[in-house]
């Protein structure tokens, strides 16, 4: 995958810049608007071209590049970045710290063809990256079965049996059930009496004890291992109630929760290109659990990536 720059205005007048000009030499300046990169955590980014897609097509006298990072240092013989001969970059192992503004300064060489006179162009080209990670998943699950009336024990210990069965259904996947609850309700149905019916809630949840040790034997794509436990455990929940039909009423659904790691978090607006992600908190930015927002600082003075706290 590659990443173009794209090109906003290209200021063609030598007088609208203010450049001092000679009899072989002037100068002419290029514009850019900042392209939006997203790079997962811990894996390389995209190629980072210093120039833009039409001007990939042209001859190029005497390039030269300069990347410059968000800190404000040249790239140039930093190791987390592969420069190519050509002006093309590759962050190597990104991680959330390394998110901001990368520039890259593009000067080269027109030649007039009559006169022979030599014209320095320079184009720069920004790009925002930011880290992210795939939101980790989780599911909400509520389910009604009938009962024979309210105020029996029975429906305690009914409900406690059947967090049992459930967490050991799942329990090898390291996923558990949390936030579990159940009502019983009076039910009038047309033509009929009336009904008990117990509404039982629940949420299958990837991160029971013990997680991390699997999560540190799947280096790098951890929510990718995390996710596709949780969804087992959420098939073989949904195979078991499927069996359960001498006890189990009409009503069965289940509801896609996704959360976040500490530090990131979700914004469709500013992120439409990454709305799915879990994208690192911008400077003045927090978030300090698994939720999916970024909070303001009150008192803004935090100035990185991934922030957890003020």
């Amino acid at each position: 995958f590659t990443a173009w720059a794209l090109k906003q205005q290209k200021v063609v007048s030598q007088q609208q810049v203010g450049v001092i000009t000679s009899s072989f030499m002037s100068f002419t300046l290029f514009s850019c608007v900042a392209v939006n990169v997203y790079v997962k955590v811990f894996t390389d980014s995209p190629l980072l071209v210093c120039m833009d897609l039409s001007l990939s097509q042209e001859e190029i006298i005497d390039p030269k590049y300069l990347w410059i990072g968000p800190d404000g240092k040249n790239l140039e013989g930093q190791t987390y970045a592969n420069l190519t001969e050509t002006g093309k970059l590759m962050l190597m192992g990104f991680k959330e710290s390394m998110s901001g503004a990368y520039t890259c300064t593009l000067s080269h060489r027109i030649i007039e063809t009559m006169t022979q006179e030599e014209v320095d162009v320079f184009e720069t080209y920004k790009f925002m990256l930011y880290a992210y990670r795939e939101a980790d998943h989780a599911y909400q699950i509520s389910v009604r079965f009938t009962t024979k009336g309210c105020e029996l024990a029975a429906n305690a210990q009914f409900f406690e049996e059947l967090k049992k069965i459930l967490d050991n259904l799942i329990s090898d996947l390291t996923c558990h059930i949390i936030e579990s609850s159940y009502k019983c309700h009076s039910i009038k149905i047309p033509n009929q009496g009336l009904l008990h019916e117990l509404f039982v809630t629940f949420q299958v949840n990837p991160f029971a004890p013990g997680w991390e040790e699997v999560c540190q034997q799947v280096p790098y794509d951890c929510e990718d291992a995390t996710n596709m436990k949780v969804q087992e455990a959420r098939n073989r929940i949904g195979e078991f109630f499927s069996r359960q039909t001498y006890a189990l009423k009409h009503d069965f659904s289940v509801t896609h929760v996704d959360s976040c790691r500490p530090g990131f978090g979700k914004n469709d607006i500013t992120h439409q290109n990454c709305a799915g992600c879990c994208v690192v908190c911008e400077p003045g930015t927090y978030s300090p659990n698994n939720e999916v927002i970024c909070h303001v600082c009150t008192r803004p003075h935090v100035k990185k990536y991934g922030a957890k706290f003020c």
